[in-house]
């Protein structure tokens, strides 16, 4: 038995200072003087849920005390013809949520005595799931002033204990992106004990020239992993269900852990249905981008310092504290996101929302920025 000066704890030391994630506020803990609050602090789809989903939600609702399917092999199936027969059904890896397949992704390969990279400002998930496994996490951030990847940073950092780096394009909060020369410079010198972790939740509403997902690098057979999300342009948030797509090898690997009943049946339906749904998809994206180009404009006119993103959502700088500024948002009925805890201090994230709620983000910003000068 053990000396009672030297008692032995159960609590894990990295898991008890790990710090949790803090979602933005919901909608009914907001008190504004406006009879309409326009939530557009957590890049949710502007009109809603894929209406296909929705019937296959209702379709299903009968069905509730039966156990779902125990794999996703019917979503991975849907997955492969959605992207024409680029990669067999078996690369895909479904889930409840794109961040449950981070969460798979850093138990099936990262513990204590390894290593991540991240790049900040960055999702916080990827530091908090890989810290909760008692790994070191190793940040290269972004650099100044454009928040573009430091591909020879990253090369510098890796040791022998690194396995994987977290690279997201979009990226989430900046809404920069990762050029393909720069992947391809990446790929071009990783080691092989290191895997990329290519979030692309918001791929729908790239559209730089030179932007690319993880797919090709996948049909390569690059040790890369991609991962996807319902929650933004199908208009799934609710409902929990993502998905990731890799080499066979790795996601055979990954398969392993995988809980069986993982993805519950109104969530798997809904998705299978939402992939399905390209007029949906299509008109998401024309209205992300219509309202993206409208906020610029305004922003300019009004000398709101933001950055052009490729996300469906705008980083800004504001010329008072982020607190007071999302305070004073809320007062005008306009729900954002201050970004310190991605990373980003001193800047807010705002999602681009329906017309309507843009012209009230900009009757609040045109509030507040007058009120300064």
């Amino acid at each position: 038995m053990p000396d009672q000066k030297d008692k032995i704890s159960f609590f894990k030391e990295y898991l008890a200072v790990a710090t949790p994630y803090k979602g933005g506020k919901a909608m009914n803990e907001i008190k504004t003087k406006k009879d309409k609050i326009y939530k557009l602090s957590s890049n949710e789809n502007p009109i809603g849920a894929s209406p296909k989903a929705l019937e296959a939600i209702k379709n299903n609702l009968d069905n509730l005390h039966i156990y779902p399917d125990r794999t996703d092999k019917r979503l991975q199936k849907a997955l492969q013809h959605f992207y024409n027969d680029a990669i067999d059904a078996e690369q895909f890896i479904g889930a409840s949520s794109g961040s449950e397949i981070i969460d798979h992704i850093a138990r099936a390969f990262v513990g204590e005595g390894l290593e991540v990279i991240v790049s900040n400002p960055a999702f916080s998930p990827y530091i908090m799931f890989s810290s909760w496994l008692g790994t070191k996490v190793v940040d290269v951030p972004l650099l100044d002033p454009d928040y573009s990847l430091d591909v020879k940073g990253i090369l510098n950092a890796i040791t022998d204990r690194t396995r994987l780096i977290f690279l997201t394009s979009p990226n989430n909060p900046t809404g920069t992106h990762i050029s393909k020369d720069e992947l391809d410079q990446l790929f071009g010198e990783l080691p092989e004990h290191v895997i990329v972790v290519l979030d692309e939740v918001y791929y729908h509403f790239a559209d730089a020239e030179d932007y690319t997902t993880a797919m090709p690098y996948v049909q390569k057979g690059y040790n890369v992993i991609a991962v996807n999300s319902f929650s933004k342009t199908y208009g799934l948030a609710a409902m929990r269900i993502g998905y990731g797509y890799t080499t066979r090898k790795i996601a055979d690997y990954i398969h392993q852990i995988c809980k069986p009943f993982l993805i519950d049946t109104l969530s798997l339906e809904a998705g299978i249905a939402a992939l399905s749904d390209q007029e949906f998809i299509g008109k998401t994206v024309a209205v992300v981008k219509e309202g993206r180009d409208f906020l610029y404009k305004e922003m300019d006119r009004l000398g709101v310092h933001y950055w052009k993103s490729q996300g469906n959502f705008i980083l800004i700088k504001p010329t008072i504290p982020t607190d007071e500024f999302e305070d004073q948002m809320l007062m005008e009925g306009v729900m954002v996101r201050p970004v310190a805890g991605f990373g980003a201090p001193g800047c807010v994230r705002i999602t681009v929302g329906t017309m309507e709620a843009n012209l009230a983000c900009v009757e609040a910003l045109e509030t507040i920025y007058k009120e300064q000068k």
